[in-house]
């Protein structure tokens, strides 16, 4: 039994892959963003070891939570499932750091919360089939030139998930770090009439994180039931800029555990 994060355990597909980790025999400490959302993930996940509270739209709350999380010891496993999505929005939203918040959530507080702690046994990072529609511009990020599009915004996050998977995988070779798509879920994101229920979704999510069947055994993969799939070579270069840029955001590189 093993020691495991979940980020965006509040409800959704995060409390459930809590849970079952918790059912599993684990120890499973919960995240929130807030006191009030903490009291409620608890109350769902009571058997969770702890809980750790923190805004990924924060730099500075993001940072503290890492020191929170440490504070458990060494994860076998990180699961990066918290998530924002703006899809009907047609203006940008920046955070208090100054960053779109659809990016700084779903991309820039994985890699902080992934480099600021000891390499955990693996990572899952939640990405999703509308990686696909990403539009990978490092460059403008901010939307500062073009216009904002929150159906845009969310698949190139997700499509800069995929990236960052793929990126620590081979930074950090003893890690088995992968992106998994869940599918389309019924959650309050993914509405009533999506056909994956959040059970099945978390089960997806569990097995990345537990599972010792040989096709969960790897790293660097790209997880998904649906037909899409990204071009390695364009996920590799991407990957490798992410990292330098999410560096000179932070200022906190991720070390580099390949053999010298």
């Amino acid at each position: 039994m093993g020691t495991m994060v979940v980020t965006g355990s509040v409800d959704g597909i995060g409390r459930r892959t809590a849970a079952q980790l918790v059912a599993a025999g684990h120890r499973v400490v919960l995240h929130a963003r807030d006191e009030q959302r903490a009291a409620v993930a608890k109350a769902a996940v009571p058997d969770a070891a702890g809980i750790v509270v923190g805004d990924l739209g924060s730099l500075e709350e993001t940072t503290a939570l890492a020191r929170s999380l440490a504070a458990f010891g060494r994860y076998d496993a990180i699961v990066h499932n918290a998530g924002i999505a703006r899809l009907d929005a047609v203006e940008r939203e920046l955070t208090g750091d100054g960053l779109e918040s659809t990016f700084q959530v779903n991309v820039l507080a994985p890699y902080l919360l992934t480099a600021l702690l000891p390499p955990p046994g693996r990572l899952v990072f939640v990405s999703s089939a509308m990686a696909a529609d990403g539009v990978a511009d490092l460059g403008d990020l901010r939307y500062d030139t073009r216009p904002f599009d929150g159906v845009e915004a969310y698949c190139t996050s997700k499509l800069l998930d995929l990236a960052l998977a793929v990126a620590v995988a081979r930074h950090w070779p003893a890690t088995l770090s992968n992106a998994l798509d869940p599918g389309w879920v019924r959650t309050r994101m993914g509405g009533a009439a999506a056909p994956t229920s959040p059970d099945d979704a978390a089960r997806a999510q569990v097995r990345l994180a537990v599972g010792t069947e040989p096709d969960v055994l790897v790293s660097g993969r790209y997880v998904s039931a649906r037909d899409w799939r990204p071009s390695p070579s364009r996920v590799a270069g991407l990957g490798e800029d992410l990292l330098a840029y999410c560096a000179q955001l932070t200022g906190v590189s991720l070390p580099d555990a390949r053999p010298s």
